[in-house]
């Protein structure tokens, strides 16, 4: 669940990213090392993103920023494509990559494997539904799911 600081960071993101046929696909706002960084995903339907669309987002974002001021420490801001093997988080997520590759990583061991690939079938609220590479059809409690990412075999 995203904090305060990241829904705020969205909801200034959104129409901006939405006036240029965009959308954001994900907020982060966490401290590494000694530094806070704002990181926030852009996403289209279609294609890819390019680094005119992150620019075109990061200046009147950065411009919203410092007027609605959210963030009282100072921070990198970071426009970027989530990229290939990228997180799913939202529901949104689960549905448009329905029946891709995913990578499974649990919070402690499920089946004895900390991670698994499979393929996305359906995900609800308390479960999400994959098929193995065996075939086999398994559902698996949220609870136990640290993270979930697209999986891109190379």
């Amino acid at each position: 669940m995203a904090n305060k600081t990241e829904q705020i960071v969205e909801q200034l993101a959104s129409p901006i990213a939405e006036a240029l046929g965009l959308f954001v696909y994900d907020v982060e706002y966490k401290k590494e090392g000694p530094d806070y960084f704002l990181r926030v995903f852009i996403d289209k339907a279609e294609g890819t993103i390019s680094i005119d669309e992150c620019e075109a987002v990061s200046r009147p974002l950065s411009d919203a920023l410092d007027e609605a001021d959210p963030i009282s420490e100072s921070y990198y801001l970071e426009v970027s494509s989530p990229g290939i093997e990228r997180k799913l988080k939202k529901q949104q997520d689960f549905d448009r990559f329905k029946d891709s590759l995913i990578n499974i990583k649990f919070f402690a061991p499920f089946n004895g494997e900390k991670n698994l690939v499979c393929v996305l079938k359906d995900r609800n609220e308390n479960l999400t539904t994959v098929e193995t590479e065996s075939g086999e059809t398994v559902e698996i409690d949220n609870k136990l799911i640290a993270e979930v990412r697209l999986y891109v075999e190379f």
